[in-house]
């Protein structure tokens, strides 16, 4: 039998096998944008060749499947999602387009003009009726059914995919928004009907509507592609259990997520930062940079203590989403990523890319555009012969002629236009972590760097280089390390509930009450995927801030029921994790609880980590042969290694390449490359 993740992204759908002997193989098949689960389906045939199998046969073997798809940020980037409607309370149906005056992390302050904001839902598509419901919970006003039902045949006139139902408290008291989504769902019944105390009832009415309008529009795409994939893998032979990453690094059952496709947004990347935790406790490295340089966008996070970074509430282009996510920044810098010039004449990278479908113009597939896989492949950095472990044959001529289009502009030899390029993306990549970083207090000689996706070892250790970090780490199966890290989640999700009240006033009794009917939603969940409630591990927290903060910190609470001493203990722990964080505490001001949250998971089995046959410091063993590359100006000969036959101890000396079959590891001068026990290369400054 086999185990299977699958990570699908922009340009390759990446798949990694872990067979019952323990052996963990990797494979990858172009993505398949127009059908994503095609992809995935190729990426599983690729694998079954390699086994000797029938794709048939293969996943007749597979007894879990857990992926991670880009259907549904892919769905929100490119605005093709559903034909969504909002039902809310009157004199609230602005809330969406007003989105309280925040400013914008989207837009930079120096931007000459800022497009005009065009929301999910059009104002004639957003409704409000008569409801009321006090922020205390009480029912003042029941929903008018009448004007309701007026609404719905108005939804039926314009054709709606989706519905999105947002009531101003319904945080505090969901029972107008329940009604009102079972009566849409009786005269819909082909429509998507979702309410935001459906997915994560909390204050705020800005991020809720916002949350459920995205969470609405998702609904019927992502609910097509889970039942194209399932229906394919069925008719296949599929019996084992598919599981889909979620972005707050946990996977979960496909009818909890369809229900709550919000969670997809970032599903893959999201799965990179777990890993780099369960990679750190192997080797011993708990301070991670992580850097996840695939063909469409670079992705980085940050681990600080072997803790992967979460944050509640993210921008996903203008539309922001409330959920709690891990803290992954991404920017259009991948491997396909279009290289242009703007109208100031300044060289720029992405955000457009090549994508997998025609890809860089290297690939032969009718691109034309410069894009940083060319770049590298003038630069002498990627094999043409033995690009995906030779599966692909790159054309370099197409790759100078896409490149000239940088060149001429700038009056430069096609290799100094291609190092423009390399070096342009670099220093965006490394602008990206800063963000994460230093700019948020960390100081990045305190952390190494973890290059992986299929360009991060590329360029990994000139990221370190304008970075200054500490080392870079390439690790086994970098180019798959999302499909990879998988393989290190646990199956779960959290659930949150607004709690308003200061310590002081806090009454356990009903927190224990509020943390019970979570606990109830999540055995519902846990219910498909078969799992006793004694196999499941809950972790009970609060988000708790000074009265009158906007900001508020999470504070766990021991394992069992929540007792007054707990409540005690918290205050403490808040003012000294608050002097901590920000260097300052206020204990005469008073602490007031604002959500109470809870995560119920079950804990995977970890794989072990295979170890590499011992060496020598001498690495000639493994020497491929030379050609030139890019170094300190000019095309240099430069020494070529063949990643496969690398051994434990292995030592190599910048400046030189070393080829894996799914990526290419380059060190430059100045840097120097040793190879672990685990098969992981550690570039660092040479002394």
């Amino acid at each position: 039998m086999f185990r299977v993740c699958v990570d699908t992204g922009g340009t390759f759908t990446d798949c990694v096998v872990l067979d019952n002997a323990g052996n963990l193989s990797e494979f990858k098949s172009p993505s398949t944008p127009r059908d994503f689960s095609e992809g995935v389906i190729n990426a599983l045939t690729e694998a079954a060749s390699a086994f000797s199998l029938t794709p048939d046969q293969f996943i007749q073997q597979i007894e879990l499947i857990i992926h991670g798809t880009t259907a549904a940020t892919n769905a929100l980037i490119t605005k093709k999602v559903a034909r969504t409607a909002l039902i809310t309370t009157k004199g609230f149906r602005d809330i969406i387009e007003m989105r309280r005056s925040l400013k914008i992390d989207t837009h930079s302050m120096y931007e000459a003009f800022f497009p005009p904001y065009e929301p999910i839902v059009p104002r004639y598509l957003r409704f409000d009726i008569d409801e009321k419901t006090k922020y205390t919970g009480e029912l003042v006003r029941p929903i008018d059914e009448k004007e309701l039902y007026e609404v719905i045949e108005k939804l039926k006139q314009e054709k709606i995919e989706a519905v999105a139902i947002c009531f101003i408290n319904g945080y505090a008291n969901p029972e107008n928004e329940i009604k009102a989504a079972a009566i849409c769902r009786s005269s819909l019944p082909d429509v998507f009907i979702t309410s935001y105390s459906d997915i994560l009832p909390k204050m705020g009415e800005y991020e809720r509507e916002s949350t459920c309008i995205i969470n609405a529009c998702l609904g019927p795409v992502v609910s097509r592609y889970m039942e194209n994939l399932e229906k394919k893998l069925k008719s296949a032979g599929f019996n084992g259990l598919l599981l889909i990453m979620q972005a707050n690094q946990y996977a979960q059952s496909v009818a909890a997520v369809t229900g709550k496709p919000a969670y997809l947004m970032g599903s893959g990347p999201a799965a990179a930062p777990a890993g780099a935790a369960f990679l750190g406790s192997v080797i011993g490295e708990q301070n991670f940079l992580t850097a996840d340089m695939g063909g469409t966008t670079f992705d980085a996070s940050l681990l600080s203590k072997g803790q992967v970074s979460l944050k509640s509430g993210v921008w996903l282009g203008d539309d922001r989403l409330g959920l709690k996510v891990v803290d992954v920044i991404s920017i259009g810098a991948g491997g396909g990523s279009i290289a242009w010039i703007d109208s100031l004449g300044l060289l720029r990278i992405g955000p457009q890319s090549a994508g997998a479908e025609p890809g860089p113009a290297c690939y032969g597939r009718g691109g034309t555009e410069p894009t940083v896989t060319d770049a590298a492949v003038v630069l002498g950095y990627i094999p043409v012969d033995y690009f995906w472990g030779g599966k692909l044959k790159l054309d370099s001529e197409l790759a100078r002629s896409a490149i000239m289009k940088v060149a001429e502009p700038f009056k430069m030899n096609i290799e100094q236009a291609a190092h423009a390029i390399f070096t342009t993306v670099n220093s965006n990549m490394s602008d990206g972590i800063s963000e994460i970083s230093t700019r948020k207090g960390h100081d990045v000689r305190d952390f190494s760097l973890l290059a992986c996706g299929g360009g991060g070892a590329l360029c990994g250790a000139f990221i370190s280089d304008l970075l200054g970090t500490n080392n870079t780490i390439v690790p086994k199966f970098a180019a798959s390390f999302c499909a990879w890290s998988m393989f290190s989640l646990d199956v779960g999700r959290d659930y949150l509930r607004s709690y308003l009240c200061t310590l002081g006033e806090a009454n356990p009794d009903n927190i224990n009450k509020l943390y019970e009917a979570m606990l109830e939603e999540a055995l519902a969940e846990f219910k498909a995927l078969k799992v006793a409630r004694e196999d499941i591990v809950v972790e009970k927290s609060a988000d708790v801030r000074y009265a009158g903060q906007f900001h508020e910190l999470e504070i766990n609470f021991p394992i069992g029921k929540v007792q007054k001493k707990d409540i005690e203990q918290m205050e403490t722990e808040f003012h000294d994790k608050h002097k901590e964080l920000f260097t300052f505490s206020l204990p005469w001001v008073p602490i007031e609880f604002h959500n109470l949250r809870l995560i119920a998971k079950v804990k995977s089995k970890k794989i072990d980590m295979p170890q590499i046959d011992k060496g020598t410091v001498d690495a000639s063993g493994a020497l491929k042969r030379k050609r030139t590359c890019y170094f300190n100006g000019g095309m240099v000969e430069t020494p070529i290694y063949d990643g496969t036959r690398l051994k434990e101890g292995n030592r190599i000396d910048g400046h030189a390449v070393v080829e894996e079959p799914t990526t290419t590891v380059v060190i430059p001068p100045g840097f120097n490359c040793k190879v672990n026990s685990y098969g992981s290369y550690i570039i660092e400054r040479s002394k």
